[in-house]
C-alpha cells in the first residue's frame, strides 16, 4: 500500500489525460535518461539540485515527481515542495514501476523546443472546427499542460511560425499534418507514441468527423455536429478552445471508461448510472 506521500502508476494513470492530472516532474540523473529519453506524458524534466530555484512555480498545483526507481532524488524533491506550501507525491516504484505497467511513455523526438517560460508554441489556421481543436486538446492533456496556441490568417502560419519559432500544425506541407487517411491527430497519437485503447477509439471518431468520414464511428456525427456548433457560439479562437476542451475530455473518458454504458428510459429497476 502507498505511503501517504506517494502515488502508484495505476493511479497516475488514471489521472493523466484528465483535468485532475497533477503536474508530473521528471527529475531522473541523465544516465538514466540517455538509457530511455521517453517521458511520463505531460511531464516536464527538472534537475534535483536546482529545486529551491524552481519550486515556487509550482505554488497551487498538485504535483507528482518522478526519478528512475521513485527513491532518494524523488522523495527528496516532493519533501522539498511540500516545505514550499505545494503538495507533492512520489510515484512509487518511478519510472521503471510505469514503464511496466506498460503504461503510455511520450517519445521526445519530436517534441518543439520550449520558450524562456518553459512552454511549446503551436500556430495554426484561425476558426479552428475539429481537429485544429482536437490537437490542441491532446498536446495539453499528453505532451505539454502549458502549450501555448496560435491561431493566425491560413496564409501567414508559415511566416508566424517562421518569425515566432512556433511549430506548424494542420496545415499542407507540414510535419504535423494529415497523411493519407489519418488526420493531425492520427499522427501526433504516432509520432508521440501515446497509442493507448481510449485514444485510438477517440481518434477513429476525431478522424470521421474532421474527414467527412461518419461512418468510421456512431459518435463521429455528434462530435462533428457539437463542434460545428462551437465554431458558431465563438468568435474569439482561444475562447472557442478553452471551451470545447470540456467536450473532448467527456469523449476521452467516454472512450476510457463508459463505451459499455448505455442508456434508456425508463431505467431498469435497481440500475444506476456508473461513476469512475
Amino acid at each position: 500500500m502507498p505511503g501517504p506521500d506517494t502515488i502508484t502508476s495505476a493511479q497516475l494513470s488514471r489521472l493523466i489525460g484528465t483535468p485532475d492530472a497533477p503536474v508530473i516532474i521528471d527529475v531522473r540523473i541523465d544516465d538514466d535518461v540517455a538509457r530511455d529519453p521517453r517521458l511520463l506524458p505531460g511531464a516536464i524534466r527538472r534537475d534535483f539540485r536546482s529545486v529551491a530555484g524552481w519550486a515556487a512555480e509550482q505554488a497551487g498545483r498538485p504535483v507528482a515527481v518522478v526519478c528512475q526507481r521513485g527513491q532518494k532524488l524523488s522523495e527528496g524533491v516532493a519533501a522539498w515542495l511540500r516545505h514550499a506550501g505545494i503538495r507533492a507525491e512520489t510515484l512509487e516504484g518511478g519510472f521503471e514501476a510505469w514503464a511496466a505497467l506498460g503504461a503510455p511513455l511520450l517519445r521526445p523526438d519530436h517534441l518543439p523546443p520550449r520558450d524562456a517560460a518553459g512552454r511549446t508554441l503551436w500556430v495554426t489556421r484561425a476558426r479552428p472546427k475539429i481537429d485544429r481543436i482536437a490537437c490542441p486538446w491532446l498536446i495539453r492533456r499528453f505532451v505539454d499542460p502549458s502549450a501555448v496556441f496560435l491561431f493566425v490568417a491560413p496564409g501567414e502560419v508559415p511566416a508566424v511560425a517562421d518569425r515566432f519559432g512556433a511549430t506548424p500544425f494542420d496545415i499542407e506541407g507540414v510535419f504535423w499534418s494529415h497523411r493519407g487517411e489519418a488526420c493531425t491527430f492520427d499522427v501526433m497519437i504516432e509520432e508521440f507514441g501515446l497509442q493507448s485503447d481510449a485514444l485510438t477509439r477517440l481518434a477513429a471518431i476525431i478522424r470521421g468527423a474532421d474527414t467527412a468520414r461518419l461512418d468510421l464511428a456512431p459518435e463521429a456525427a455528434g462530435l462533428l455536429a457539437a463542434s460545428l456548433g462551437f465554431s458558431r457560439l465563438y468568435r474569439d479562437d482561444l475562447a472557442q478552445l478553452d471551451a470545447a476542451m470540456g467536450l473532448y475530455d467527456a469523449f476521452y473518458r467516454w472512450a476510457r471508461d463508459a463505451v459499455a454504458e448505455t442508456h434508456n428510459w425508463p431505467a431498469p429497476q435497481g440500475m444506476t448510472g456508473a461513476r469512475a
